[in-house]
C-alpha cells in the first residue's frame, strides 16, 4: 500500500482536509482559504465524520491540466486505499459542485485566477500584494469568481468585490437585491478575518456612489507593507505541574503543552478575548480592524476549563487550537459569534483576534464561525464534550445577563456526528419527538428522550444536566410526570411527525427565487438551520411524507404565485413515486410545530432584528 506522507494526519478528526495537486504531490491548503480555488488547479478533499466514514472530493478547475486531473484521481485511490477501501469518492468540477461540496463552505466558494503552474499560491498571512475584483452570485450557495479588473466587467444587476490588500469595497449594482447583499457582504468579511486576519478595511459602496481612487479601477496601484516589527521571544515559564496562577501575567500570551495531540484555550477579559466588559473609563470602539484599542480592564480573567464549550447567544469569543501535525506545532484561531452579539462586541472580536494572532508571531490560521454554522472540527476539540449554547450574554452592561428560572436545552446531533446543546425558551412547544432535551425548573431536573432521539444525544444531554446541577429524571416521550408540564406552563403541541422520528431519507431545503430573471429552484447545501430562510423567497422545504411552502414576508408575487407549481411538479416527477404527498403552505411568523422542529432551537424572534442590518453590522 502506498503511504504518503500526507496521509498520516488523514481523517483523524472530524472535519475538513484539503490539498492542492502540486507536481504529482499534495500540499496542504491553509484552513483560512478553505472554499478558494485556483481555476488552472486541481484539489482533493477529504471529509471525515468519523473514523469510519469519510468523503473523499476531487476538484477540478476548469483551467486544470490533464496531468493534474489524472494525479487527483491516483491520490485520491491511494488515499481511499489508506484508509480502508470505505470512503465514497466524488468528481467536482468547478462550477457544478454537487450539493454535499457545496455543503462545506456555507460562506460560498471563491474561483481565483492562475494556478500552480502560474506560480500563484495560497497567501493567508497579512498579504496587502492583492489586487482583483471577484464577481459575486449566488443566493443559496454563493460563487466569487475572479474577473478582469476593469470597468467592463462590472454590472448594475450583481454584486462585485475589490481587493486591494488593505482596502475591501463592496460594490453593489443598483439592481441587485437585499439577500445578493448580505451574501456579498459575508464573502468581504471572510476575505478580511481569514485571508488578511483582520488587517483589512472594509467598505460598502452603492452603484453611482464611488469614491475617487475607485472610478481608477484600471489604474489602482498597490503598495508593499512590512509588519515586521521585531522576534519572538519564548521562555519557559514552569517545566512540569502543578501550576499556579501567579505564574501568568493579564498582559502576556502563554501556551501550555499537555503532550495530547491537541489543546484549546478560552480566555475571558479584555485582552485576550473579545467580552466587552464596561470599566470606570468605558470602551472605545475599535477602527477598521487595526485602530485604537479599547480601553483595557482592571484585570483579564481565564475561563474556568471546566466550562470549555460552553458559549452565550450574545456574545463573541475567541477558542485558540493548538496541534502538532507531524511534530509540528501549528495553530488555530476560531472567532464564535453569537447570533445576538452587540455591534461592540463584533468590532472588538476583529481587533482582539488581531491582538492574539500578533503575541503568537502571526503564524495561527483564523477561521471566523457564525453560531448555527459550526465546523465539525470545533465542535469535536472539547473532549468528547456537546458545545452548549446559552440565551443572554456576558458582556453587558450589568455584567452576566439574567438566567430564566426554568431553562430548557435543545440537544440535536449533526449530519457529522457532533453534538449541539442549544437553550430555547421553555414552553412545550419547544420540544420535538427526534431528539432530547434537557429542563430545569427551580424544583426539578428532567432529561426529556424523544421517541426518535440517538444514544449520543443523549450521552450529550448527561453533560448538560451535570453542568446545570441536581440529580436528573428521565422522562421518556409520552410518560411525563405532571411537574414537568407544569413546569413548561402547560402541555402544548409539539413536532411528533413519525417520519421525523424514523428518518430514512434526510430533509432538504430549497429556495424558490426569481431574482435571477426567471423562477428557479436552488438546494441550501449542508445542514440548514433557521438563518438559510430567506425572507424575499419562497423556500420549499421537503420532509418526504410532506412538502412545506414557507412564504417570506418579502417574497414577490411571482414566487408566491410560481412557488405552489414547482412544488407540484417536484412531487408528481419524483422517480421514488410520490404523486399525492400532502403540499402545505405557511407564513412567516406563523409557523408550526410541524415546521419547526425540523430546525434547531427554532427562534420565533430571529427577524426582529434585519439579517443585512446584522449582518452590516460586523463591517
Amino acid at each position: 500500500m502506498v503511504s504518503h506522507k500526507e496521509f498520516e494526519t488523514a481523517g483523524k478528526q472530524a472535519g475538513l482536509q484539503i490539498w492542492r495537486i502540486e507536481n504529482f504531490d499534495l500540499k496542504p491548503v491553509p484552513k483560512a482559504c478553505h472554499g478558494s480555488f485556483y481555476i488552472g488547479d486541481a484539489y482533493l478533499l477529504l471529509h471525515t465524520i468519523n473514523p469510519k466514514i469519510y468523503n473523499i472530493h476531487m476538484w477540478l478547475g476548469n483551467e486544470c491540466s490533464q496531468d493534474e486531473s489524472g494525479s487527483a484521481a491516483i491520490l485520491a485511490g491511494q488515499l481511499d486505499d489508506f484508509l480502508g477501501g470505505g470512503p465514497v469518492q466524488h468528481r467536482e468540477v468547478q462550477g457544478s459542485e454537487s450539493t454535499t461540496f457545496q455543503g462545506y463552505f456555507k460562506t460560498g466558494l471563491t474561483y481565483k485566477k492562475g494556478g500552480m503552474a502560474s506560480g500563484f499560491q495560497h497567501v493567508v498571512t497579512n498579504s496587502a500584494d492583492v489586487k482583483r475584483l471577484l464577481h459575486v452570485k449566488g443566493r443559496r450557495i454563493v460563487r466569487a469568481t475572479e474577473v478582469e479588473l476593469t470597468w467592463n466587467s462590472f454590472n448594475k444587476g450583481d454584486c462585485f468585490i475589490l481587493d486591494l490588500g488593505k482596502d475591501i469595497y463592496q460594490w453593489c449594482g443598483s439592481e441587485c437585491n437585499r439577500y445578493e447583499r448580505l451574501k456579498a457582504s459575508e464573502v468581504a468579511i471572510g476575505i478580511r478575518d481569514n485571508e488578511r486576519n483582520g488587517r483589512a478595511k472594509l467598505h460598502l459602496l452603492e452603484e453611482g456612489e464611488e469614491p475617487e481612487d475607485f472610478n481608477k479601477v484600471d489604474t489602482i496601484s498597490v503598495p508593499q507593507i512590512s509588519d515586521a516589527s521585531g522576534s519572538m521571544k519564548v521562555t519557559t515559564v514552569a517545566s512540569s505541574s502543578p501550576f499556579k496562577q501567579a505564574m501568568l501575567s493579564p498582559e502576556e500570551c502563554y501556551i501550555l503543552d499537555n503532550g495530547v495531540d491537541g489543546y484549546i484555550f478560552v480566555w475571558k477579559g479584555h485582552n485576550l478575548l473579545p467580552w466587552i466588559k464596561e470599566t470606570e473609563t468605558g470602551t472605545r470602539k475599535p477602527e477598521g480592524g487595526g485602530g485604537k484599542s479599547p480601553h483595557p480592564p482592571s484585570k483579564s480573567v481565564p475561563v474556568d476549563q471546566a466550562t470549555y464549550g460552553h458559549f452565550y447567544g450574545g456574545d463573541c469569543y475567541l477558542v485558540l487550537y493548538s496541534y502538532k501535525p507531524s511534530g509540528r506545532e501549528q495553530h488555530i484561531i476560531y472567532t464564535w459569534q453569537g447570533l445576538k452579539c452587540t455591534q461592540d462586541e463584533l468590532a472588538a472580536s476583529a481587533f482582539l483576534t488581531v491582538q492574539l494572532d500578533d503575541s503568537m508571531g502571526g503564524s495561527p490560521v483564523q477561521v471566523r464561525v457564525t453560531q448555527g454554522q459550526e465546523p465539525a472540527h470545533l465542535m469535536s476539540v472539547f473532549g468528547g464534550k456537546p458545545m452548549i449554547i446559552h440565551s443572554g450574554g456576558t458582556s453587558r452592561k450589568g455584567g452576566q445577563s439574567q438566567t430564566a428560572s426554568t431553562r430548557l436545552f435543545h440537544i440535536r446531533q449533526s449530519t457529522s456526528g457532533a453534538t449541539r446543546a442549544v437553550e430555547v425558551e421553555a414552553t412545550a412547544s419547544n420540544l420535538n419527538t427526534n431528539d432530547v432535551f434537557v429542563l430545569k425548573s427551580p424544583s426539578a431536573l428532567f432529561v426529556w428522550r424523544g421517541a426518535g432521539a440517538s444514544d449520543e444525544e443523549m450521552a450529550a444531554a448527561k453533560h448538560v444536566a451535570q453542568y446545570l446541577g441536581g440529580s436528573p429524571a428521565s422522562v421518556s416521550e409520552g410518560s411525563e410526570p405532571a411537574n414537568f408540564w407544569s413546569s413548561l406552563g402547560g402541555k402544548k403541541e409539539y413536532q411528533t411527525s413519525k417520519s421525523l422520528r424514523d428518518v430514512v431519507n434526510p430533509p432538504r431545503l430549497f429556495g424558490c427565487s426569481n431574482k435571477t430573471g426567471r423562477l428557479a429552484v436552488e438546494e441550501v447545501p449542508g445542514d440548514f438551520s433557521q438563518v438559510d430562510l430567506a425572507t424575499d423567497d419562497v423556500m420549499l422545504l421537503d420532509t418526504w411524507d410532506q412538502i412545506f411552502l414557507w412564504v417570506g414576508n418579502d417574497a414577490n408575487e411571482v414566487e408566491k404565485k410560481g412557488a405552489p407549481k414547482i412544488a407540484k411538479e417536484y412531487v408528481d416527477t419524483d422517480p421514488y413515486g410520490r404523486k399525492g404527498t400532502p403540499i402545505t403552505t405557511i407564513k412567516q411568523g406563523a409557523e408550526p410545530p410541524t415546521f419547526t422542529g425540523w430546525f434547531q432551537a427554532w427562534d420565533a424572534k430571529m427577524w426582529e432584528k434585519d439579517s443585512l442590518d446584522r449582518i452590516r453590522a460586523r463591517f
